[in-house]
């Protein structure tokens, strides 16, 4: 009887220790999805914040135009009818 007592204890000890070590490793597996979410979650937020910025920057400092020598004033004391023709000549050959 004692045998089959001792052959019970260890089944039993070793089912115990199956359902422990199960629980424990589901435990881990869990929180390193729980930590790999959140990281993503903080680089989207990240991410949004450096699209929101620049959008944010480019509507509050808009590229500079490029003057074209067509855009001139004539009444403009620096006014230079030499280079207003040379670009109106390339322009229309």
């Amino acid at each position: 009887m004692s045998t089959t007592s001792g052959v019970n204890v260890l089944r039993y000890s070793a089912l115990a220790f199956g359902v422990f070590y199960g629980f424990t490793h589901q435990r881990t597996i869990n929180s390193h999805t729980r930590a790999a979410a959140a990281k993503r979650e903080y680089e989207h937020k990240q991410q949004l914040i450096e699209q929101a910025r620049a959008e944010y920057a480019k509507s509050k400092n808009p590229a500079p135009r490029t003057k074209s020598p067509l855009d001139q004033d004539p009444m403009d004391p620096n006014f230079d009818l030499e280079a207003y023709f040379n670009a109106l000549a390339a322009q229309n050959p």
